[in-house]
Order: C-alpha cells, then sequence, then structure tokens
C-alpha cells in the first residue's frame, strides 16, 4: 500500500513539475511571443499581390514618363516639373538633355506616340526592388518640327520600334522610371 502512494506522489510532483515549467516558459517577460505562421497560400497570396501592385505602379510610371516627354518636348521645356515625378537619373538627365537640344536646334515634338507596354520582369527581392518594361512605340504619328513653320525635320519620320525601360522602387515608396533605351532598329 505505502508503494502506491509514493508512486502516486512521484505521479503528481512530475506532473505539478511539468505544468509549472509549462506555465513559466510562456509568462516570463522574456519568452518570445511567435504569432502562428500564416499559412502557405496566404504568403503566396500576398506575395502575388505584391507583385501585382509592383506591376501596376511600374506601368503607371512608364505611362505617366511617355506622357510627361512628350509635354516637355511640345513646350521645349526640359525643366518641366512633370519629368521628375516620373523619371529619375540617369534617364531624368538624358531626357532633359535631349529635349534641349532639340531646342537649341530650334525643333520640338508634336503629334502622338502610341504605346503599348507589358511587364516581363518584377523583381522584389533586389536591392532596390525593380520593373523590367518592354514596349512597343508607334512612333508614325510623332514628328520633329522646325518651331518657325511646323515643316517636318528631314530625316526624322517616326515608325514602330521596340523600346525597353526599368522602374526601380525609390526609399520614399515611389516608382519612377530610371533606366530605357529605344531599340529603332527593331521594328515590332
Amino acid at each position: 500500500m505505502r508503494g502506491r502512494q509514493l508512486s502516486r506522489a512521484a505521479i503528481c510532483l512530475m506532473t505539478a513539475a511539468t505544468a509549472a515549467s509549462t506555465t513559466a516558459c510562456g509568462s516570463g517577460g522574456e519568452a518570445a511571443v511567435r504569432p502562428p505562421a500564416p499559412p502557405a497560400g496566404d504568403v503566396a497570396a500576398h506575395r502575388d499581390g505584391d507583385e501585382q501592385a509592383a506591376r501596376k505602379a511600374a506601368l503607371d510610371a512608364y505611362s505617366g514618363y511617355l506622357a510627361a516627354s512628350r509635354t516637355a518636348s511640345r513646350r521645349s521645356d526640359p525643366h518641366a516639373p512633370e519629368l521628375s515625378r516620373f523619371l529619375a537619373d540617369p534617364l531624368l538627365t538624358r531626357v532633359r538633355v535631349a529635349i534641349r537640344e532639340t531646342k537649341e536646334h530650334g525643333a520640338m515634338r508634336i503629334g502622338t506616340l502610341t504605346s503599348d507596354p507589358t511587364v516581363t520582369a518584377v523583381s522584389l527581392d533586389s536591392v532596390p526592388a525593380t520593373v523590367e518594361i518592354q514596349d512597343c512605340l508607334d512612333a508614325t504619328g510623332y514628328r520633329l518640327v522646325y518651331v518657325k513653320d511646323r515643316r517636318v525635320v528631314p530625316g526624322s519620320a517616326g515608325k514602330r520600334y521596340l523600346a525597353t525601360a526599368t522602374a526601380t522602387r525609390y526609399p520614399d515608396g515611389r516608382w519612377l522610371i530610371n533606366s530605357g533605351a529605344a531599340h529603332r532598329d527593331q521594328p515590332c
């Protein structure tokens, strides 16, 4: 009988000790509280949502860049404030120099530039995050003309060609186009 009482006492002590240690680990100030890990589907959905948001922001910046550069070119204003809303260096400086040089030669751009951009790559893990854009620009209705008489500058006829650009997310959260190239030798 005494043996049973000792084993019951031992079981009670072990149970009490186990309960006390479990409670102590979870209630102390030094214990790390971790939220439950989201299900794998939630992580993928969040990642997909971030990627879609980046695509949209990059395409918005690209469209803004094209519109701002057309407006600045039409006004022959290389320092148009809307340029810096959508562009960052080194592309911002290249666009400003091109507009200034066109102005110095007595010319300006008029007409319509048609764009059909698509995102070709999204890299949210790179520092900074980037989105690559490919576009088929139709410049057949976009003319370089002399300011004086609006005659078309010889050799400046537009055509359809491939263009590429990179949108980069800056520390303030804005997506800006900071590099781009017109591949006039590659029709689309």
